[in-house]
């Protein structure tokens, strides 16, 4: 995981991609991540942040954002690729069966609403199959959601 803290507190986006790399599409949000990397071109208040399979480590980087974008796969019955737009208050508000840091991304996001800290929070959520194997690559359908999402956030975000 890797930080830049060059932009001052609470001024600033926070694009967050959860998942193990290790598990095939369950690595889809790493993956936006990434991508989002090499398209390059990204404002001095957006901050990419691979947040990989972590969970209250994560907490001091979403304190200091004011906004947070959440990129996670899900294993919610959806057509593999699939993706949704959330804006999740409490962990009840995800979707289903997130796959293996559910209860430390969930947990998460309830101890930093409970502390008190309410920026805007999306999540995009890509579906993907359930369970995953060891497999260091994406799925084609995990793949072709990689750029769509990462244009739906760059559409967003007006970059």
């Amino acid at each position: 995981m890797t930080l830049d803290r060059s932009v001052s507190s609470k001024s600033r986006i926070l694009i967050l991609g959860i998942g193990n790399t290790l598990l095939g599409d369950e690595g889809v949000g790493v993956a936006v991540i990434d991508h989002l990397k090499t398209l390059g071109n990204i404002p001095g208040d957006v901050e990419l942040l691979d947040g990989g399979t972590g969970s209250m480590v994560l907490l001091e980087p979403m304190r200091e954002a004011r906004r947070m974008i959440l990129v996670d796969a899900t294993a919610d019955g959806s057509p593999p690729g699939t993706i949704h737009r959330l804006v999740p208050r409490f962990s009840t508000d995800f979707p289903p069966s997130l796959t293996a840091h559910d209860i430390g991304l969930r947990d998460l996001l309830d101890t930093f609403y409970l502390l008190g800290e309410t920026p805007e929070v999306v999540l995009y959520a890509i579906s993907i199959r359930f369970p995953q194997e060891i497999n260091f690559g994406l799925s084609a359908e995990a793949a072709a959601a990689v750029p769509r999402v990462a244009d739906q956030i760059r559409l967003e975000l007006g970059f």
